[in-house]
């Protein structure tokens, strides 16, 4: 079982939130990602296969926390409809759009699924709908770039599941009758679902009621997968988890190893009312350190307190029997690793001196190798504090880095180490080295170089002793290559196998299936065939085509480099991918006539649902028959346009209509264009197509698809490639080549009769904000008004990079200013909406960005305005949250582009507003609103930093 997330829809605004995802299917499929080789142990350790189709997924260790209805209608914030046309109406309180996009947002979701290490069950996880705003409300602690919910001892607004049903699966391919979980109070909150190694068991964790100190905390419980039963993992009521970092891993079949809150640990500390000194930072020694625009960094000795407070775990080796043990010293755990073989655990910590400038993942890091019984066996590195990490990109952390387990080996080690400093504009080769050793090796034996590297490392896939693929790349020039090793045969030269652009999505060959082993890791799978005696490997592809991605299996003949397709999706209606591969119960080599795979299939008006296939007659067996989650607009229509830009550059886009629309018939409709910027080398690989014609279209809970049902035309995604080839910058030319893609863009829904040139709407979120400034700045000609959700717009307080760029402020002056919309708010004449989460976390997009951007074009007279939303980061997840940014958004269209009420008039030929009259609204009660003309809303003084939280792998 593994974790994948779904992009459901590129322009959905909450890319990080299960609250994004209200009703399409997920799965949790079955192998780690393509360049990490990790354990199938514990949800929290498992991403995507680059090759698969990352389809309706949900993480594990999340879903969505309340009945939505039920919820909100409980909630002390009242919500009602609004007529647009009554000013009255818009003052501070939280509204919901109307019920056409309401409903679509209110759908319940449909389960999470994972299947059994053996592949003979499957798990439903059960989620509801938005969270209300007091689930969002709750109190965090933000420290170390990380927020911490107190109470519970956890990462801050986690998510969760309802509840759990088990599937056995037939030999037909068909589900048995659910076997629901059972034995844990009403009401539970479930997180973190685990398969033990041999299927037998499930592991999770629970929490109840939150607002009581005790049972907020997380308690382990185990349950029967045979019965359903489910039971408490300690005798002990006491024993509570730390889910800050890691939480539990399985160790054996009957035995986890667990990070839970020392018993010994008091109350949390209180702050001084006065401090000991003043605040010091010094840099006396004339240091260059470079760091980026971080979020929520520890400010003081008391935060250090806090934060050890509650990231300090006591690991707790606990038996299904009941017993349990403490192994090592309390410390900041962030990692627990069980070798293949279960004789041996990778512990990664963090500890002190900590940072005022970075966040935790930079923290000194000390990696040990213990034994099962947790005696301490070395200590492989202890890294000292990296705040001096360049910022040019592919720059990384001196000394040992990614440690991980042979996949093929019982109790090998490897990692790698860099050879440049870790400073990306050194010259050298090699620039990484990738080395392997033994658990426990030999008194004085030295580890073994297993590959040297020119770019730098991107990860291994391990198969045996004659077969493992590394992987490398750079990315300012987007090469990427895949090395040939055999691991066991010094006498065999490393090959390179594939060596291409990164960018060049058509020449993507695919990457090697994974196959579960016995000891739960895994490999590339080996196929045999019969007809002949070769080594054969299948490569998963996204099929990449000028007509739309067409995924494929390959029969890869490593000796001869032969492929052969064994099975490709349906082009003309449908849409599938291959997920996993479900024959791989036994060791050894697979045969290719007993072949076994879960596929996802859709089309433009079927959802998602999964199948399994079987060789040699490809059998296909339904798994799913999930409801289609918007019936209302079951017959959009979808159409994957392609159109040129002025300077040659091939652009794409997915035009939407409405069900039931005729161009000729009904006119020209009112348009919303929704994208988001991309960098790129190479004009060619600009150009080439991306995404599927045929895949289902997902929409999220702000997703810009909603307004299908206000009969929108939507342009999605839109290329605005941003090109810089050879030595060229590419954002040196940003302005240019922005507008030349808006124009392009525009002029082609003009140009089909599906768009009214005076009612184009543009928007987008976070870079897309930052576009959707800048083309009102610089092409007012094209827009009527623009939406710009949690976008930074000033680039000077991004001045050590941001996005793509990794010159500083001082190295390309011109360039952060001219791309700076802020510098630009005077020329902002048509309508914008700023939208942005009062507790935004995200590299770059501080919430200051919105409030100044705000003020500079109040200065100017530009019609405006400016919502912020209380307790909401980068993405909005409470349901008050995202009702009320939909009905800003409808409200904002429909005064500003159906009605098109601007007085504005323009000349379309120059782009030169002719007559504009600043248009302001009632003032604001509250940090809700701020609009031009009445809303003084004053921008905060404090110097906001982001930090977009680190995947806990990266810890």
């Amino acid at each position: 079982m593994m974790r994948l997330h779904k992009l459901y829809h590129r322009f959905t605004l909450l890319p990080f939130s299960p609250s994004s995802f209200p009703s399409n299917p997920s799965l949790i499929p079955l192998a780690p990602p393509l360049r990490l080789t990790l354990r199938l142990r514990t949800a929290v350790n498992f991403a995507s296969m680059a090759s698969l189709r990352l389809r309706n997924l949900a993480p594990l260790a999340a879903a969505p926390t309340e009945d939505a209805t039920a919820a909100f209608s409980s909630s002390a914030n009242a919500v009602t409809s609004v007529d647009y046309e009554d000013e009255s109406t818009v003052g501070t309180k939280y509204r919901v759009p109307p019920p056409e996009i309401s409903k679509i947002v209110d759908a319940p979701p449909v389960p999470a699924l994972s299947f059994s290490p053996l592949r003979d069950k499957i798990i439903f996880l059960k989620r509801r709908a938005l969270p209300p705003l007091t689930e969002i409300a709750r109190p965090e602690e933000k420290l170390a770039g990380i927020r911490i919910d107190g109470k519970c001892n956890t990462r801050s607004r986690m998510s969760f599941y309802t509840g759990i049903g088990i599937h056995q699966i037939l030999p037909d391919g068909t589900l048995g009758p659910e076997i629901e979980v059972h034995g844990f109070p009403d009401g539970a909150k479930i997180n973190f679902v685990s398969w033990s190694p041999d299927g037998c068991h499930l592991s999770f964790s629970i929490r109840v009621n939150e607002e009581d100190s005790d049972s907020s905390k997380l308690t382990v419980w185990i349950a029967d997968v045979k019965t359903g039963k489910a039971r408490e993992l300690f005798k002990s009521p006491n024993v509570h988890l730390n889910a800050v970092f890691d939480n539990y891993v399985w160790v054996n079949n009957s035995s986890l190893l667990v990070c839970t809150i020392p018993s010994s640990r008091g109350a949390p500390p209180k702050k001084p009312l006065v401090p000991a000194g003043p605040k010091i930072q010094s840099n006396e020694e004339k240091n260059i350190v470079q760091v980026r625009t971080f979020q929520d960094l520890l400010k003081d000795e008391y935060d250090e307190d806090l934060f050890d407070y509650y990231a300090t775990s006591q690991l707790v080796l606990a038996s299904l029997d009941g017993s349990a043990k403490e192994i090592g010293a309390p410390a900041v755990y962030t990692s627990m690793d069980p070798s293949p073989d279960d004789k041996y655990i990778l512990i990664s910590s963090i500890h002190r001196p900590y940072s005022f400038i970075v966040p935790c993942g930079r923290f000194p890091k000390k990696v040990e190798l213990w034994s099962a019984e947790g005696k301490l066996i070395r200590v492989l590195c202890d890294l000292p504090l990296a705040e001096d990490i360049p910022i040019a990109f592919n720059s990384v952390r001196k000394g040992m880095r990614s440690i991980n387990w042979r996949a093929d080996k019982p109790s090998t080690l490897y990692w790698v180490e860099t050879q440049d400093g870790g400073d990306a504009k050194v010259e050298i080769s090699p620039r990484d080295i990738v080395y392997t050793q033994l658990a426990e090796p030999i008194e004085g034996e030295q580890p073994t170089i297993f590959h040297k590297l020119d770019f730098r490392y991107g990860g291994v896939s391990w198969c045996d002793d004659s077969l493992a693929l590394v992987y490398e790349s750079w990315y300012k020039t987007r090469k990427i290559r895949t090395w040939l090793v055999s691991p066991g045969s010094e006498d065999v030269a490393p090959d390179i196998l594939f060596d291409r652009s990164s960018e060049d999505v058509y020449s993507d060959p695919g990457s090697p299936m994974l196959r579960r082993t016995q000891a739960g890791t895994y490999i590339i799978a080996r196929i045999k065939r019969a007809s002949d005696e070769g080594r054969y490997v299948i490569l998963n592809g996204v099929g990449a085509t000028p007509e739309g991605n067409i995924p494929f299996l390959d029969l890869f003949d490593i000796n001869t480099r032969k492929t052969e397709r064994i099975w490709q999706s349906d082009k003309e209606k449908y849409y599938e991918t291959v997920v996993a591969l479900m024959s791989d119960q036994e060791e050894g080599d697979l045969h290719l006539d007993k072949l076994k795979i879960l596929t996802s299939k859709e089309s433009k008006t079927e959802n998602t649902q999964y199948y399994f296939v079987s060789w040699p007659d490809k059998k296909t067996v339904q798994v799913t028959n999930f409801p289609h989650p918007y019936p209302q607009l079951a017959s959009l229509q979808k159409e994957m346009v392609r159109y040129q830009r002025k300077d040659g550059v091939q652009l794409t886009a997915t035009l939407y209509l409405p069900p039931g629309y005729n161009p000729s018939t009904d006119g020209p409709l009112p348009c919303l264009v929704w994208s988001y910027p991309g960098e790129f080398k190479s004009k060619d690989a600009a150009g080439q197509v991306r995404g599927s014609p045929n895949e289902f279209p997902g929409i999220g809970s702000t997703s810009a698809l909603l307004w299908l049902a206000r009969r929108f035309a939507i342009l999605s995604g839109p290329t605005i490639p941003i090109i810089g080839e050879g030595d060229e910058e590419a954002n040196d030319r940003y302005v240019e080549q922005l507008v030349a893609s808006a124009e392009a863009a525009v002029e082609e829904v003009i140009r089909r009769g599906v768009a009214d040139p005076k009612k184009i709407a543009v928007g987008g979120h976070s870079y897309g904000a930052f576009m959707t400034a800048n083309l009102l700045a610089h092409a007012p000609h094209l827009f009527c008004c623009g939406i710009a959700r949690s976008g930074a717009y000033n680039r000077t307080l991004t001045p050590f990079g941001f996005q793509n760029e990794d010159r500083t402020l001082w190295e390309a002056t011109n360039t952060y200013v001219e791309m700076s919309p802020f510098m630009s708010a005077n020329k902002i004449k048509k309508p914008i909406l700023l939208i942005h989460g009062e507790e935004d976390n995200n590299p770059g997009t501080l919430t200051m960005q919105s409030d100044r951007f705000f003020n500079a074009l109040k200065g100017h007279g530009a019609l405006c305005r400016l919502v912020i939303l209380p307790h909401e980061s980068h993405g909005y997840t409470a349901r008050e949250s995202i009702m009320h940014v939909l009905w800003e958004t409808d409200r904002w269209l429909h005064k500003h582009c159906v009605s098109n009420s601007s007085d504005a008039e323009e000349d379309h030929e120059t782009g030169t507003v002719k007559e504009h009259v600043s248009k302001g609204t009632t003032n604001a009660e509250s940090k809700v609103v701020a609009t031009s003309g009445g809303g003084n809303r004053e921008a905060s003084e404090l110097e906001y930093e982001e930090f977009h939280s680190l995947p806990r792998s990266s810890l």
